[in-house]
């Protein structure tokens, strides 16, 4: 099924993907989804926060849920988000063929902006139906060509106003089954084509802008500079610096957006972003002496520094009656814990969740290289349509 899609939001510059939430690839997607959904006699219907669901059944409380995301980082992969998409449509055909009606409703759904690709806020749309975010402050988040998240709305057909908590929405799931590309090397080594997830690490995302003075690349000698390049690149070393000295972290930063960027131009403003994830509550903490470390660089060439975090999650632990439920019934495939962000995480404080991962023998995600055999994909196909079948009784 995926093969349908192969085409939908290639980026010739970067490699892989780029779909991100509103846009045109992504918008074809969601028609992908939802011819899908007719032909197997599914209800669609788009939330007031974008999130499209397809149900087999009448909506209503105590209902199974699945589904994944559609949207991607920029370059990324062909698997991350579509394969849960594309698995859980290809479930419920499963279902179908088996005959019978589930016993409770069933719907497959499509989250908005998990990646947070464009508004920079991930799992956007699952926060924003969970009450996790502010809907004002989502309504005014900006994309990188100025585009608010209540302009891409109102242009996909959506009243802005509307924007926000969604308690009829959220009532009505009984249980959330996300299945998703292992986002690592776990499985690899262990053998099994799919595990169950136990724990999502605590991460968040934080903003860095460093002001100095722009001037004149030829003109402006170097002891009369106020340049926030330097600083920035000096954060970029603390961030590898300090996270190698905190067991397990990660910290990243994957963008730096120099203003206004010219060549021959010292940057007046440089923005900065940073990923952290530290397992055992400790990601704030390292958070702070990178932002301690970027304050005394900043002063060191004259620049200012302002740090807004954009958002940021606890450590979530996937339900245990269900996961164990989940692992017995699938033959007691291994457990899994993860440092990648999910919707089933932004869900798990409100009803019953858990996550189904299949084997990606590279380890690789969020890139070009993200694989997953067609062998183990069926078998996460399979794993899913039992675990629907199962819970539906």
């Amino acid at each position: 099924m995926l093969a349908e899609i192969a085409d939908i939001g290639c980026d010739r510059r970067r490699g892989g993907y780029s779909r991100h939430v509103f846009d045109g690839a992504e918008r074809e997607l969601r028609g992908w989804f939802a011819d899908h959904a007719a032909r197997l006699g599914l209800d669609t219907e788009t939330d007031r926060n974008g999130n499209v669901w397809a149900w087999w059944g009448t909506p209503g409380p105590g209902a199974v849920v699945t589904g994944s995301h559609l949207d991607s980082v920029p370059g990324g992969g062909a698997f991350d988000g579509p394969l849960g998409v594309a698995s859980a449509l290809t479930a419920v055909g499963a279902l179908r063929a088996r005959g019978g009606t589930p016993a409770r409703p069933l719907a497959v759904v499509v989250f908005a902006e998990e990646e947070g690709g464009r508004f920079g806020v991930p799992c956007l749309g699952s926060r924003l139906l969970t009450g996790a975010i502010d809907a004002e402050a989502a309504r005014n988040l900006r994309d990188p060509e100025g585009v608010t998240f209540a302009e891409a709305a109102r242009a996909a057909g959506l009243d802005p106003a509307r924007i926000g908590p969604d308690p009829e929405a959220l009532g009505r799931i009984g249980t959330f089954v996300e299945l998703h590309v292992e986002q690592g090397r776990g499985l690899i080594d262990l053998g099994s084509p799919v595990a169950v997830g136990s724990t999502v690490i605590a991460h968040g995302r934080w903003r860095f802008t460093f002001t100095g003075q722009g001037n004149h690349a030829g003109a402006t000698p170097l002891s009369d500079r106020r340049d926030p390049m330097l600083p920035a690149a000096a954060t970029v070393a603390a961030v590898r610096r300090l996270a190698a000295g905190v067991p397990d972290a990660r910290a990243t930063v994957g963008r730096l957006v120099p203003s206004p960027g010219g060549t021959n131009v010292i940057a007046s403003t440089v923005d900065l972003w940073l990923d952290a994830r530290v397992p055992g509550g400790g990601t704030q903490a390292l958070v702070d002496d990178i932002t301690a470390a970027a304050r005394a660089a900043a002063a060191d060439e004259g620049c200012a520094l302002t740090v807004r975090q954009e958002s940021c999650s606890d450590t979530v632990a996937f339900d245990d009656r269900l996961r164990a439920e989940l692992g017995g019934l699938l033959g007691g495939v291994p457990e899994l814990a993860t440092g990648a962000g999910h919707d089933a995480a932004i869900l798990a404080p409100h009803v019953p969740s858990a996550m189904l991962y299949v084997r990606n023998p590279t380890g690789v995600s969020h890139a070009p290289e993200e694989h997953a055999e067609p062998a183990d994909v069926e078998r996460g196909a399979a794993a899913l349509t039992d675990v629907l079948e199962h819970l539906c009784r």
